[in-house]
């Protein structure tokens, strides 16, 4: 399930609307990583989610696309999932209780 994406050939941004309940702020920062992603290395961004609730982060670009920097989008992946780690657990946390209706596990035994 796509969470959100952006898309720099039609410089178009789109969040999932079952999403929409996110707070404002998660909203905004998802947009700002995406929207950036795209200005910087070009192509497309998708979060979108595993069938175990895994935020999995695809990039790409159109075929024959010579401005599309592929080293550096992987750089730039690498560098979102290192520096986000825990926004990104929290948006997998939020699709696993409200999206799967899974229970929370906080590791308490």
């Amino acid at each position: 399930m796509v969470l959100c994406g952006s898309n720099s050939y039609n410089q178009k941004y789109y969040l999932d609307p079952q999403f929409e309940k996110l707070p404002t702020q998660v909203k905004e920062e998802l947009k700002i990583m995406c929207v950036l992603f795209t200005e910087e290395v070009g192509g497309t961004i998708t979060f979108e989610y595993d069938d175990d609730g895994e935020l999995i982060i695809t990039t790409g670009c159109d075929e024959g696309d010579l401005l599309y920097d592929d080293i550096g989008a992987g750089l730039l992946v690498k560098k979102m999932r290192t520096e986000r780690q825990e926004f990104f657990e929290s948006l997998e946390l939020y699709y696993r209780v409200f999206i799967l209706h899974e229970q929370p596990d906080f590791g308490e035994e």
